[in-house]
């Protein structure tokens, strides 16, 4: 079982690149345990979404945001 800091290393890494199949078994086995750590993901992914629309030149308000919570 990973811990919650390499969770969280997992999650940055996941924006970057497509993780391995057993990189991505043991991230969702983790995060549907830990609330911490989900929380974490879905704030990361936020912030990236929102990061992108300021350097596009678009306001947030513009359109929804896909939160990814549909994966």
């Amino acid at each position: 079982m990973l811990t919650c800091k390499e969770v969280t290393a997992l999650c940055s890494q996941e924006l970057e690149r497509r993780l391995g199949l057993g990189e991505q078994v043991s991230l969702h086995s983790h995060l549907l345990m830990c609330s911490g750590c989900t929380n974490f993901r879905q704030q990361m992914k936020t912030l990236r979404q929102v990061m992108h629309a300021y350097a596009d030149g678009r306001s947030v308000s513009e359109g929804p945001i896909d939160t990814g919570a549909d994966r």
